[in-house]
């Protein structure tokens, strides 16, 4: 089988869709999430066990739009106003579940015998959550109108401009000339973005959207006015400092209650068209080779603990009002880190202020947490499931 980046596009979309299906159909036979079966298949097709296909520009592209088009159908399900309602426990939530990890990763680094720079970068990776994988268990099991996920969802949006706060900062700290000021600046636009999105996003788009439709012959406007607003918002997001995704969330999140059943259909079946290709790009990428070395196992799998631990703990801290049961779903629904983590990893690379081998072992943690949360987001849901359902 010739290397990914020799196939042509039919044949690289047909492997890598067809095996994604087939693993999910044999994982949802198991009873277990298609998605993990997904991720496995990539694992299996890419470099680190068949070689079928590689990580490529191409294959990248879909995956992004595979998560933009996941968070945006999202969005379209959660009401503005029923996010709004949690914000306060979600901001408490977000907020312990960026210490907590921080710490723990620092500290383990440290008692390792790593340095103060690398120590605080390993922190920072494991802060951010990557909201895609938790959003499509959510999507699948009917729950994205439950209490907890409506915190999930918010607390993952705030993380993550509380995760480029701590990113601005580190990187400020490991080029030794950190600055109040400019991390100050970092955090005002995208919050300011986020707000105004979540507070009058939905109230301007309900006079706005009909107004342009009117004047659209196409049989489809009102899907294609809600395309441009998912790419125009993305970009904007990604201006503003912040994940496109959040921005992708918010659009859909906007148009939840102006747009008919017709745009939710469009955008299902486009959406169930390119997840595939992110959830197969997350095993793609990940490097089982890091298990040559013992002490990089050992540290692996500690950091890969704390990973679960923190979030678990430092989230359902944050969420303990809403009572234990509650709070483990929460917990649990904020430990992937996905993209997010391999973003600060491979920063860190860049700048120097981690080492080939520490890089190796955030992103397969960074990834590996990506295939144990939707598990671990079953167990927490299926404990309070009535018998029968």
């Amino acid at each position: 089988m010739p290397h990914g980046a020799e196939l042509s596009l039919p044949v690289l979309m047909l492997i890598v869709f067809a095996s994604a299906k087939l693993f999910s159909e044999v994982f949802e036979r198991l009873g277990l999430p298609g998605l993990v079966g997904e991720i496995l298949a990539g694992m299996l097709i890419g470099p680190s066990i068949l070689g079928w296909v590689r990580p490529t520009p191409i294959l990248t592209d879909l995956s992004e739009l595979g998560v933009l088009f996941l968070l945006f159908r999202v969005g379209l399900e959660v009401k503005s106003s029923e996010l709004l309602k949690v914000g306060g426990t979600a901001f408490l939530v977000a907020t312990v579940g960026v210490i907590v990890p921080m710490a723990m990763g620092w500290g383990i680094m440290r008692a390792w015998g790593y340095g103060q720079v690398e120590s605080i970068f390993v922190g920072a990776a494991l802060v951010a959550t990557s909201v895609g994988i938790t959003a499509q268990v959510l999507s699948a099991k009917g729950k994205l109108h439950e209490k907890a996920s409506q915190i999930i969802l918010a607390a993952a949006v705030i993380d993550d401009v509380l995760g480029l706060i701590v990113l601005a900062v580190v990187s400020s700290v490991a080029k030794g000339n950190f600055q109040m000021v400019d991390v100050a600046l970092t955090a005002v636009l995208p919050i300011t973005f986020m707000v105004v999105l979540a507070k009058w996003g939905s109230r301007a788009l309900r006079h706005a959207l009909p107004a342009m439709e009117s004047k659209l012959q196409a049989s489809e406007g009102q899907f294609h006015l809600a395309i441009v607003l998912l790419f125009s918002l993305s970009v904007m997001a990604m201006y503003s400092g912040i994940a496109a995704i959040v921005g992708a969330f918010l659009a859909g999140m906007s148009l939840g209650e102006v747009v008919g059943r017709r745009v939710h259909t469009l955008v299902h079946g486009t959406t169930e068209l390119l997840v595939p290709f992110f959830l197969v790009g997350i095993g793609l990428k990940l490097d089982i080779s890091v298990f040559k070395d013992r002490s990089t196992l050992v540290l692996t799998a500690v950091i890969l603990l704390a990973a679960v631990a923190s979030k678990l703990v430092g989230c359902g801290l944050g969420a303990l009002q809403e009572g234990w049961r509650e709070a483990m779903k929460i917990g649990f629904g904020m430990v992937p880190r996905g993209e997010v983590g391999m973003v600060v990893a491979q920063i860190g690379l860049a700048m120097g202020a981690i080492s080939q081998n520490v890089y190796g072992v955030v992103v397969f943690t960074a990834l590996a947490t990506t295939v144990l949360a939707p598990p671990l987001l079953n167990l927490a849901y299926r404990q309070t499931q009535p018998v029968g359902d």
